[in-house]
């Protein structure tokens, strides 16, 4: 996601919002991998952690 940052004195310049990822070892068809993932799809169910 991308937008402006504005400072005190009303300076803008461009940021942007980038992904939270965090480093798994996930269950990829049976087997584990590891992979960096968004938290908001280790939250939601989307990626099974491995044990």
């Amino acid at each position: 996601m991308f937008g402006n940052k504005i400072s005190h004195a009303h300076n803008v310049t461009k940021r942007r919002w980038n992904i939270n990822l965090q480093s798994v070892r996930a269950l990829v068809l049976g087997a584990t991998k590891r992979m960096r993932v968004c938290t908001s799809c280790i939250r939601n169910g989307k990626v099974q952690k491995a044990a």
